[in-house]
Parts: C-alpha cells; sequence; structure tokens
C-alpha cells in the first residue's frame, strides 16, 4: 500500500509540487518578517520561563523576573507592530517591482487599428460552431491575423477539446471567412484544468517545473487543419518581494498530443505575452508615487470600470497601423478616486523576448476625454437617428492613437456604424459619425485641422461648384454656333412639328 501511495506521489509530484511552491513563496514573502518577528518574541519568552525557574525567592531575581516579562511583552508588540507594517508595506514594494519598466510620457499614443468588439467576436462564436457539441471556453482576438479564435471544449470529465475555430469579422462588409480545426480525441486528449492524466497543466510540469499560467492567458490557433493550443507561461521571482515573470509559451498540437515549451516566441502566431501580467504592470501604477500616495491612493491610474464595456474594459488587443505588424495590450486609465475622466492610456506589446517584464507606456493624454459611460452617453444624444434602435446598442469604448477613441455601434450580427472622437477641443467634445469601415457621414463637432474637417470642406466646395461650366450637356445643342439662316430654319421646323401635332390631336 505504501509503495502504491508513493508511486501516486510521484506521479503527481511534478504538477502539485509546483502548485505548492509557488503558493508556499507567496505565503513566505508575506509572512516572513512577521514569523522572525514571532520567532524573536517565542525566544524572549522561552528566557522569561528558563529565568523563572531559577528564581530563588530574592528581590533581585524578581526583578530580573519582571524585567524580563516585559521585555517579551515590548518584543510581541513590536512583532505585531512589524506584521502589520509588512503587510501593508509589502503590497507597495510589490506594485513598486512591477513599475521598473514603467515610461510615462506626454507623446500621444502611436495611432492603432480598429477592430471588431470582443463582445461581438464571442457572440458570434456559437452560430459558426455548426454541430459541435462542446462548450466555448476561451475567445480571444489574434492581431497577427485580425481574427477572434475559439478554444471548444470536449463534454466529459475525461477529455480534452474537441475543436478551434477562428473567424473573421470585419468592421464593414459581409465577409465572415472561418477556419474550424478538430482535434484528434485519442491522441490529443488533455485541457487546461483537465481530470487526471487528462490535464495539460500537469503535462507542461512534467516538461518544465516551477513555471505556471493563467487559463484566461490561453487560446488556440489553426495552423492548416491542425488545432494548435498556445499556453504563455509565467515564473516566479524574489524572496521577500515575489512577483511573476514571462517564462516562454507551451504549445499543445491538437493533432498528435505533443507538447513543445520554448523560448522562441517571434513564431507564435498570436499574443505570446501573458495578458494577466500586462494587467498586473497595469496595476502597480498605483506605486508610481511615494508610500504616502499609495496608501491613501493619491498616484497612479485605475481602468475605467464605469460599466460601458462591461465585460471587457481593459487590456485590449489592438494592431498598430504601421506596417511592422506589431500589437499591444491597451487601457483606458482613470486617476484615482472619484474622478472619472480618462487622463492616460497603457501599452503593454503582446509579443516580448526575454524572460523580464515587457516594457510598459503611460502616455498621457492632451486633451483628456470623458468617462466611457459619458461618451456612450454623448454619442446616443448626439446620433439619435442611428443609435439605438431595436437589438443596436454601443459595444466599446477604445482608444485608437493619439487622444482618439472609436466607438462601436451595431448589434451583435451586423456591426453597422463608428463613432470617432478626439477628446475636448474647443470646449466641446470633437466627434464624427462614421460607416463601419470607416467612411465619414457626418461630424457633430470636427476638430479644427482634423482629417475629418478637411473631408467636410471638400464636400462643400463640392456642391457650391457650378453645374454648367461652359460646355453643353449631354443631349443639348449649342445655338450660339448657328448662322441667323440656320436660327431661321429651325424656327419654320419648330413651327410646322407644332401645326402637324395640333392637328393629329396633340400627340
Amino acid at each position: 500500500m505504501a509503495a502504491v501511495l508513493a508511486g501516486l506521489a510521484l506521479w503527481y509530484a511534478s504538477y502539485y509540487t509546483t502548485v505548492v511552491v509557488w503558493e508556499l513563496r507567496k505565503l513566505f514573502a508575506w509572512l516572513a518578517v512577521p514569523l522572525l518577528a514571532g520567532a524573536t518574541a517565542g525566544a524572549l519568552w522561552q528566557a522569561v520561563r528558563l529565568l523563572r525557574r531559577k528564581r530563588d525567592g530574592g528581590s533581585r531575581a524578581r526583578g530580573r523576573g519582571n524585567a524580563a516579562v516585559a521585555l517579551a511583552w515590548l518584543g510581541g508588540l513590536l512583532g505585531l507592530g512589524l506584521t502589520v507594517w509588512w503587510l501593508v508595506y509589502g503590497a507597495y514594494l510589490q506594485d513598486r517591482a512591477y513599475m521598473q519598466d514603467v515610461r510615462i510620457v506626454s507623446e500621444p499614443v502611436p495611432e492603432l487599428a480598429p477592430r471588431a468588439p470582443y463582445l461581438v467576436g464571442k457572440a458570434q462564436a456559437g452560430p459558426h460552431l455548426g454541430d459541435v457539441t462542446g462548450e466555448i471556453s476561451d475567445v480571444t482576438y489574434l492581431p497577427d491575423a485580425d481574427r477572434f479564435a475559439t478554444l471548444v471544449e470536449r463534454r466529459g470529465w475525461l477529455a480534452g477539446y474537441e475543436v478551434g475555430l477562428v473567424q473573421e469579422i470585419p468592421l464593414g462588409g459581409n465577409s465572415r471567412n472561418q477556419q474550424r480545426c478538430s482535434f484528434d480525441m485519442e491522441r490529443a486528449d488533455a485541457r487546461i484544468s483537465g481530470w487526471f492524466g487528462h490535464n495539460l497543466g500537469r503535462k507542461i510540469s512534467a516538461r518544465e517545473r516551477w513555471v505556471r499560467f493563467e487559463a484566461s492567458d490561453a487560446y488556440v490557433t489553426c495552423s492548416g487543419d491542425t488545432p494548435i493550443v498556445v499556453v504563455p507561461l509565467k515564473r516566479q521571482t524574489g524572496i521577500l518581494v515575489v512577483t511573476e515573470r514571462p517564462a516562454g509559451v507551451a504549445l499543445y498540437d491538437g493533432r498528435t498530443g505533443k507538447l513543445t515549451i520554448t523560448d522562441d516566441t517571434a513564431s507564435v502566431p498570436g499574443p505570446s505575452y501573458p495578458l494577466s501580467l500586462a494587467s498586473r504592470q497595469r496595476e502597480g501604477t498605483a506605486a508610481v508615487g511615494g508610500f504616502t500616495d499609495w496608501w491613501f491612493e493619491r498616484s497612479g491610474w485605475d481602468a475605467s470600470e464605469d460599466g460601458a464595456n462591461e465585460g471587457n474594459d481593459s487590456e485590449f488587443t489592438l494592431r498598430y497601423r504601421d506596417a511592422g505588424g506589431n500589437s499591444a495590450y491597451v487601457t483606458p486609465l482613470t486617476p484615482q478616486g472619484e474622478a472619472t475622466s480618462v487622463v492616460a492610456v497603457s501599452t503593454v506589446p503582446t509579443r516580448h523576448q526575454g524572460r523580464g517584464l515587457a516594457p510598459m507606456t503611460v502616455h498621457r493624454l492632451t486633451p483628456t476625454w470623458p468617462s466611457p459611460k459619458a461618451l456612450v452617453e454623448l454619442v446616443k444624444a448626439e446620433y439619435r437617428d442611428v443609435c439605438c434602435y431595436n437589438e443596436d446598442r454601443v459595444f466599446e469604448v477604445v482608444p485608437t492613437g493619439g487622444s482618439t477613441w472609436t466607438a462601436t455601434i451595431g448589434s451583435e450580427q451586423n456591426i453597422r456604424y463608428r463613432v470617432e472622437g478626439r477628446g475636448q477641443v474647443a470646449g466641446r467634445e470633437a466627434t464624427c459619425l462614421k460607416t463601419a469601415d470607416g467612411t465619414l457621414i457626418r461630424c457633430a463637432f470636427a476638430a479644427p485641422g482634423s482629417p475629418e474637417e478637411e473631408e467636410l470642406k471638400r464636400r462643400e466646395q463640392e456642391k457650391q461648384k457650378p453645374k454648367d461650366d461652359g460646355a453643353p450637356a449631354p443631349g443639348r445643342v449649342d445655338l450660339n454656333a448657328y448662322t441667323p439662316e440656320q436660327l431661321a430654319e429651325l424656327q419654320k421646323r419648330l413651327s410646322d412639328e407644332f401645326l402637324r401635332r395640333l392637328k393629329d390631336g396633340g400627340t
């Protein structure tokens, strides 16, 4: 029996020891100083007991014993105070550790390409799965291909994934290109959080211990007909201040069941930097000031969570407009406290080589723009003829470069319009209504010098141009070119035609 238990322990060891070590390291980081203080207080208390045992009843011994008791109580109080202090100050130091690669600049955000809203991509996955019986476990935007990837779990305790779906959801147009790639359910039968030998996390730990991942960071891509599950990995660093760092990616072949762990993330057809780690870096900006500012929440920024982007309000995966093919996790930021205006935008690259933190940039906005919820209300007020009727709604308000934002209007099955804004200009919020594919319709207020203002001016000039520029229109005759004799002949023929029609009854 003991041998069987030992064998089971060894079989599970690679996975569970990794989990245990991760949790113990985090626990030790919080309790190391309090434990040291407790050990000191315990040593003092033990010293008191020894002194009491050696007392001979004399006043001198009683004095030593009372001093030791007082010292023990003092040590206990100091230990308790040190525990409370470390639990607070340790959290500040952890945020500071995530702040080490953060740049705060006044430069505008690089131009970003708009995409279909995440909630639309999630809603359209189900209808395109056909006769698939599994359950959707993840929907991820792949910026390299401008596609949404959906990973479907097969039903059952001892089962893996069923299919991967990669679909195009364009802004404008009716194209719905999609690709389905099926898993070999016999050879590739593992999934994240699976049971026993069907647990993908256990397979990863067997290949490389001491690395873990967030299930929400994983996604699927289709390499031809082969599904590939991509799992960005993380590792721990530090002793008293424990933080996480990237640790490459795990690639799980959905046909053969082969697992590959690599640091070469350039070939990964999607985000390779963990989104959860980018989110933690953003949260660490609360420590941009000193400890007092951090404690009273007077520094740093928060993601806007006013309900306008419910279900997806931070770390938007967006492509840059340049030809480099790069992309970033982008989040609109509001100051800590009661303020709701968006004053900055953070960006973290979705790809990063090496095992250090990816560089994070916080772009201060000039001008700033209201909260996403206020922008939704502004869109509804200024463009009542297009928003919002039946199932139409404003899905997302996302940064798109500079100080601009884009709100997408439509339903889950049909994206119809988008509204682009440029923040407060001349005391007004500059907004323009466009079709889903970007064609300008009109502006409630065009920012001076913006491309939209130039386009509206050009249209107005086109309207004001004289329609008759001296050349005869098709089907018309220029009478100025006729001689008097030709005009007389033309008049005679016209009179004869009138008389003929009158005689024939006006036909």
